[in-house]
């Protein structure tokens, strides 16, 4: 397993874990909606965190599996316009999504935008825990 996939296997397990976390304290402390509402944004932000890093991943790995200058700068310009229309393929997928959810009156708005936080939240304990090593146990 490759340093970027451990990587990508931590920030899921955070996030999965932060997220359960946070439904369950929803369910004791709010509501059962807002515990839905939590972890419907949750599943929706840590999906397309997923699918995004394994786009780029899969990009940088095409141009850097050539050899010659001249097939990597034709195979990242042609691959970036497939990740820029992946991309807002996959913004719009969410949008509407997010429309259903927030129309049909199945969430609620304060609920789903803290699950929709999950990533960042993990992004933010991940950076928090390098600088507590960093500091803390000596620089490595």
């Amino acid at each position: 397993m490759t340093e970027n996939e451990l990587a990508l296997q931590k920030m899921q397990v955070i996030s999965w874990t932060l997220l359960a976390v946070m439904t369950l304290c929803s369910v004791v402390l709010v509501s059962p909606r807002f515990a839905w509402s939590v972890f419907a944004g949750g599943v929706v932000s840590i999906c397309s965190f997923w699918v995004s890093n394994k786009d780029v991943l899969r990009l940088i790995d095409s141009v850097t599996s050539l050899s010659s200058l001249e097939d990597r700068k034709a195979q990242a310009q042609q691959g970036q316009k497939g990740y820029l229309l992946k991309f807002w393929i996959r913004i719009v997928l969410i949008g509407i999504v997010l429309f259903l959810l927030i129309n049909s009156k199945a969430v609620n708005i304060f609920g789903l935008i803290l699950g929709l936080s999950t990533v960042v939240l993990a992004i933010i304990f991940i950076a928090l825990n390098m600088a507590r090593h960093y500091f803390f146990r000596g620089r490595r």
